[in-house]
C-alpha cells in the first residue's frame, strides 16, 4: 500500500526535478510454452500453487504533493506531483515474460485459486467462473489474459483478496468480462467491480480488454495503473475507482458510465485519491464527473475527450500537456475543497483546452480558490467561462471566449461563485466576493 506523503515545501517556491519521460518498452514475442502448459480444470475450487518463475521489481517509491497547506497557489508551472517514480519498469512493459509460466482454462462454475507470485496465462469461455489471487504481502502475480470471455451473475472474474501487485496484461487478443447481476459481498467487502483489488493493479498490454459491469468496471483499495492496450468499459457506477490513486501511462481507453468515469478517494483518508495521467488517448462519456479527484488531478500529456456533468473535478487541478476536450453540463473545470492538503486551484501550464458548456448556471472553469494560467490554450464556449472565489492570474496562456481572443479573466457577474462581488470586485481592484454562493 501506498502511504502518500507530503513535503513541507512552500507552493509559491520554484520547484526543481523535470517530468519522467514514460517509454513503453519493446514487445517480447510470446513463448510457445505457454500454449505447452496443461489445463487447470479439475474441480471447482483449483488451487494454483507450483513454483513459477519469479520476476523481481524494485518497490514503488511514495508519491509526494508538491503543493501543501491552505496558502495561495504556486505560479512556478512546477508539477503538483512528484512523478519520477510512479510507473516502474514492469508496468510500463506490454508483454509478459511466459517462461515458466502456468495455463488457466477457464470453465464453468470454477473458481482459481492463486496463491503464489507467478505468471498465469488464462485462456477459455465460461459462466460464473472467477480467479481468485489469495497470495502473499510480497508476491507480484500477472495475469495474462489470452482470448478470455467469461459471463458472471453476481462476483467479480478477477478478484484480488491479496498480494503485492497483481497486472492483468493482454496478449494480441480480445477479452470480453461481463457482470450482469447484483454483486454479491465477500463478508464485509463490498465486492462490486468486474475486476475488483484489495491490493495495487496494473492493466497493460498488446491486446482488448472489454468489461460491462452492472456496477463498477475495475476498483482497487491501493493504486490503480493503466499503461497500455485498449480497455472499453461500460457499467453503471464509476469506470475505474481507487481509494489511493489512478495513474494512466498509455493506452486506449473508452468508457460509457452512469456515474463516474476515473473517481480516485478514501473515505478514511483525504489526503490521497489523486489523478495522474501522463498520456494515451482516453474518451469518457459519464453520467456524472468524467474525471473526480480528492486531492489532485494532473494532466501532462494525452488526448483526452471528456463528457460529463462535470470534465475534470478536484482539489487542485493542473494540466501541463495534452489535448483536451470537454463538453459538460454542470463545470468544465471544477477546483473545490475536497481535501486540506492545497487551497482550491486550477492551473493551466501547457496544452490546448476547448471547453463547451450547456446553458443555464453553468462555469467553463471554475475554482472555489484560484486560477493560474502560465500557458497553453484555453478555448472556452460559455456563458460564463470562468468563475473563481480567490485571485486569478493569466501568465501567458491564449485564452479563446466564444470565439474571440481575451487577455481577461472574467468572473461569474451572478450565481455560482462569483456572486455580485466578484467580477465586479476584479475590475475594481477589491476581492471577489459572493452574493448567491454555494456549491
Amino acid at each position: 500500500m501506498r502511504n502518500t506523503r507530503l513535503m513541507t515545501v512552500s507552493i509559491c517556491a520554484v520547484l526543481l526535478g523535470a517530468m519522467t519521460a514514460f517509454h513503453v518498452y519493446g514487445e517480447t514475442s510470446s513463448s510457445s510454452s505457454a500454449a505447452e502448459t496443461a489445463s487447470i480444470t479439475s474441480a471447482a475450487e483449483v488451487s494454483v500453487s507450483e513454483e513459477v518463475q519469479e520476476v523481481t521489481e524494485s518497490d514503488d517509491e511514495t508519491a509526494v504533493y508538491k503543493v501543501t497547506g491552505t496558502g495561495s497557489s504556486a505560479a512556478s508551472g512546477s508539477s503538483a506531483l512528484d512523478t519520477t517514480d510512479l510507473f516502474s519498469d514492469r508496468d510500463l512493459a506490454q508483454t509478459a515474460d511466459l517462461t515458466g509460466s502456468e495455463k488457466i482454462s477457464v470453465s464453468d462454475g470454477q473458481t482459481y485459486t492463486i496463491s503464489k507470485e507467478g505468471v498465469y496465462v488464462i485462456t477459455g469461455t465460461a459462466a460464473n467462473a472467477q480467479i481468485l489471487v489469495k497470495a502473499g504481502d510480497e508476491d507480484k502475480v500477472q495475469l495474462v489474459l489470452d482470448g478470455v470471455t467469461v459471463t458472471n451473475e453476481s462476483t467479480p472474474f478477477i478478484y484480488v483478496q491479496n498480494a503485492d501487485k497483481v497486472f492483468v496484461t493482454t496478449t494480441d487478443s480480445e477479452n470480453t468480462l461481463t457482470v450482469s447481476g447484483a454483486f454479491t459481498a465477500d463478508g464485509d467487502t463490498n465486492t462490486d467491480a468486474v475486476i475488483f483489488s484489495r491490493d495495487d493493479i496494473v492493466v497493460n498490454g498488446i491486446g482488448t480488454l472489454n468489461i460491462d459491469s452492472s456496477d463498477n468496471g475495475i476498483s482497487s483499495k491501493d493504486d490503480l495503473k493503466v499503461t497500455g492496450g485498449t480497455l472499453n468499459i461500460s457499467c453503471t457506477s464509476d469506470a475505474l475507482e481507487a481509494n489511493d490513486s489512478i495513474l494512466i501511462a498509455d493506452g486506449t481507453i473508452n468508457i460509457k458510465t452512469d456515474k463516474d468515469g476515473l473517481h480516485a478517494e478514501n473515505d478514511e483518508d483525504s489526503t490521497v485519491g489523486y489523478i495522474y495521467i501522463a498520456g494515451g488517448t482516453i474518451t469518457i462519456d459519464a453520467g456524472d464527473d468524467a474525471i473526480h479527484a480528492t486531492t489532485i488531478a494532473q494532466v501532462d500529456g494525452g488526448t483526452i475527450s471528456l463528457t460529463g456533468a462535470e470534465g475534470i473535478e478536484g482539489t487542485y487541478i493542473q494540466i501541463n500537456d495534452g489535448e483536451i476536450t470537454i463538453a459538460a453540463s454542470d463545470d468544465g473545470i471544477n477546483a473545490g475543497q475536497k481535501s486540506n492538503i492545497t487551497t482550491p486551484a486550477v492551473e493551466v501550464n501547457g496544452g490546448k483546452i476547448t471547453i463547451a458548456m450547456g446553458s443555464g448556471d453553468t462555469d467553463g472553469v471554475d475554482s472555489n480558490g484560484n486560477i493560474i494560467l502560465n500557458g497553453g490554450t484555453l478555448d472556452i464556449t460559455a456563458q460564463s467561462p470562468f468563475d473563481y472565489d480567490g485571485t486569478a492570474q493569466n501568465n501567458g496562456a491564449t485564452i479563446i471566449v466564444n470565439g474571440s481572443e481575451t487577455d481577461t479573466i472574467t468572473n461569474q457577474m451572478m450565481g455560482g461563485h462569483g456572486g455580485m462581488g466578484g467580477e465586479m470586485g476584479g475590475h475594481m481592484g477589491g476581492g471577489h466576493g459572493r452574493m448567491n454562493g454555494g456549491f
